[in-house]
């Protein structure tokens, strides 16, 4: 580890000597880009971050959003973070502890986790290393969410080409808050102690936030092992439900989770948030390896520990429930008074002595360079329809995920009333009497495409997804993923995206309360595609949804389809078709304003008259159709062109914002859209069990079972 020499200048500078071995690997790591954003923060200030929902917005270890209720008043935490490196280092430790900070960025806001969302990105399926890599991940995010005790209940898989050297894996949680129960990562009060609580201290981890600051070597799977973290997620649980009984008896007056940068990043950053200064005693850290420094105690990233500030009158309560649930607790320094600086000390000597602030926030801000990403034109290859359903329906990133999602516990806690595999997930938070539904995910062949356009179509195909089951959006998280931003043409895109979100959300009046950011997603394959994970949640009256599977007694329409009304040319720039089939066409056109329209698909979307409801995104119209139809329920469907482009162009664009309903009441559907969304009707639902699609004097036929193999080739594959 090494400072940079301009960030070595400004540190002598600041302090007014060399920077011990220690402090340097502090600034280091809490200087990197992973940890001080400093690519990044200049672009942030595009979110609008506030609404009288938001009760803590960005800057804690998870934003706090009120609910409304019919019941007890209660909030929700939400947080995002990713854990992209690990998992491409070690698939299964990499993805696992992703989960577990999260969970901790939860427990220290002093929430109980109740729902996880996993967003994940990969090389071509076709692959053997992105399948090792894939179902590593799987097994990493299963084994230890299952282990804990909270669902998995929402989330995205997508394939391509730009993430074969680079993966990512980014998880997304929702905590269940009483308002009196909250605390915060700020610093309260000189003279409390800092106490630490759970597993032992060891090496693993070591420099996790520069290694996840810097590009991906070729021989990054063996020699960057060492700052991988390893989980325990059985003491996870135990440190779970040890923070419920601490604040249970009020015992914690602030928390910081321990994760990148470790102790040193934890307790600096409390301490800073809260203004004051520390004292801390590396000597009492309880660990797991003999003749660990300083530096190592300082920067280990090992898991399942949480940093408390505690009255010094509760200290030996608090040891006593650590006790109770078999972790470790030290009591490992104080806090100071305002204008202190951050000590440390190790075995008698003073190897720590900064200003918190400084040391936190610091760093300078990066001016880069950046490119505007090129214009897309039209050059599409001519396919027949039959080979364009049976390319893109069976193409890994539109096929069945039930593969993944079959191995998360995903009704633990007994809140999920919506599966996944539907749009979205929808929970019941009895206590507020409130139904919360939960999407997460981007698509980077839109953001790959047009990253400003991609980027707004990732943000409404969000909020698409939890009105079509009937809730109105609420708040949300991102985490911005991007390859090296020293590149002009990377850091451009990543500019995109960030504009993109932050637009759209605004445009549908949703605050983005909080995320992350993580940069240099880069190796030997070159940068990933820019991508803008978003997890949304909805809220409704009541825990009830309409499914996403016909019921074979209604009629078949579409909400907001422009192209079907010979309003707009449907594009297929960043669909599936051209992931397929190659070419290349401008990304499709969005509505400038959509709040009406998602408002109103959430009201339809709850109305008796509605059996079923699917939003249509990637692969199109006919993708969507394909996923509604089942042993027990076809349709028949019917389209009429008339120059308004190709049969493949209206049945293969993906632009969001539509949604499929099946109704016994069209002329309903019809005047509650009126004069907001255009409405057309594509035909029954029936009791077969087909699909017959008849575009002018071309018919799709297939039959569910012929639909559920093409669907069904992730679980053919690993299975």
């Amino acid at each position: 580890m090494s400072l940079s020499d301009a960030d070595h200048e400004l540190v002598v500078e600041e302090i007014g000597r060399e920077p011990t071995r220690a402090e340097a690997a502090l600034f280091e790591n809490l200087w990197s880009e992973h940890c001080a954003y400093r690519s990044s923060r200049p672009l942030l200030s595009a979110f609008d971050s506030e609404g009288d929902q938001v009760v803590i917005g960005p800057g804690d270890d998870a934003a706090v959003v009120s609910l409304p209720t019919h019941g007890e008043e209660m909030y929700i935490t939400m947080g995002v973070e990713s854990h992209n490196h690990p998992s491409y280092v070690d698939p299964f430790d990499g993805a696992a502890t992703g989960v577990g900070g999260i969970v901790r960025d939860t427990l220290s806001m002093g929430a109980y986790p109740i729902a996880l969302a996993d967003c994940l990105y990969f090389g071509d399926f076709d692959r053997e290393h992105s399948r090792y890599l894939f179902e590593g991940v799987v097994e990493g995010i299963s084994h230890y969410g299952n282990c804990i005790g909270v669902p998995t209940v929402a989330g995205s898989v997508a394939f391509h080409d730009d993430y074969e050297g680079n993966p990512l894996v980014n998880v997304s949680c929702i905590g269940l808050l009483e308002p009196e129960r909250t605390i915060t990562a700020e610093a309260q009060e000189p003279g409390n102690k800092l106490v630490l609580v759970g597993n032992a201290t060891g090496r693993d981890g070591l420099g996790g936030a520069s290694f996840a600051s810097e590009d991906l070597a070729e021989d990054a799977e063996t020699e960057d092992r060492p700052a991988v973290q390893v989980g325990d997620p059985y003491s996870e649980k135990l440190l779970i439900e040890c923070n419920e009984a601490l604040l249970d008896e009020e015992l914690v007056e602030s928390a910081r989770d321990l994760g990148a940068a470790g102790l040193g990043g934890a307790s600096s950053e409390l301490v800073a948030k809260g203004g004051l200064g520390a004292r801390i005693e590396l000597d009492r850290v309880h660990e797991r390896e003999p003749n660990m420094n300083a530096m190592e105690y300082l920067l280990a990233e090992s898991q399942e520990r949480m940093v408390y500030e505690v009255a010094p009158e509760n200290v030996d309560r608090v040891a006593e429930l650590a006790e109770r649930f078999d972790l470790g607790c030290s009591v490992i320094g104080e806090l100071t008074e305002p204008g202190t600086n951050y000590v440390c000390t190790f075995e008698g000597e003073t190897v720590v002595d900064v200003d918190a602030a400084f040391l936190g926030d610091g760093a300078p801000m990066n001016d880069l360079p950046s490119d505007a990403p090129p214009k897309q034109e039209r050059d599409l290859p001519t396919v027949s329809l039959d080979e364009a359903f049976d390319r893109i329906v069976g193409s890994p990133n539109c096929a069945s995920k039930r593969w993944v999602y079959r191995q998360y516990d995903h009704e633990v806690q007994v809140r999920t009333s919506v599966l996944p595999g539907d749009d979205a997930a929808l929970l019941a938070i009895r206590e507020a009497g409130t139904g919360l539904a939960f999407s997460a995910g981007a698509d980077p062949n839109w953001t790959d495409a047009a990253p400003y356009e991609g980027a707004r179509a990732v943000a409404l195909e969000n909020a698409t997804n939890v009105a079509a089951k009937g809730a109105t959006p609420h708040a949300a998280v991102d985490c911005l993923n991007g390859g090296n931003p020293e590149k002009p043409d990377v850091y451009g895109s990543f500019k995109g995206i960030v504009d993109g979100l932050a637009d759209m959300c605004s445009d549908l009046d949703v605050p983005v309360v909080g995320g992350n950011v993580s940069l240099y997603n880069d190796s030997q394959e070159g940068p990933i595609p820019p991508t803008p994970t978003l997890a949304l949640v909805g809220v409704k009256e009541g825990y009830d949804a309409p499914p996403l599977s016909l019921s074979g007694e209604g009629t078949l329409v579409v909400v907001g389809d422009t192209a079907l009304e010979g309003e707009a040319d449907p594009r297929l720039g960043g669909s599936e078709y051209t992931a397929q089939f190659g070419g290349t066409d401008r990304f499709p056109a969005l509505p400038a304003d959509s709040t009406e329209a998602i408002e109103t698909i959430a009201a339809v979307a709850d109305a008796d008259h509605v059996l079923a409801s699917h939003d249509v995104s990637h692969g199109g119209l006919a993708v969507t159709l394909a996923e509604m139809v089942h042993a027990d329920a076809g349709a028949s469907v019917e389209i009429e062109t008339v120059d308004r482009g190709s049969k493949k162009r209206l049945l293969f664009n993906e632009r969001p914002g539509r949604v499929v309903f099946e109704t016994t009441d069209p002329a309903a559907v019809r005047e509650a859209f009126d004069g907001v969304a255009p409405v057309t009707e594509l035909g029954e639902a029936n009791g077969s069990n087909r699909l017959d699609i008849t575009v002018n004097d071309e018919q799709l036929q297939y039959d569910a079972k012929e639909i559920a193999d093409l669907r069904s080739v992730i679980t053919d594959e690993l299975a």
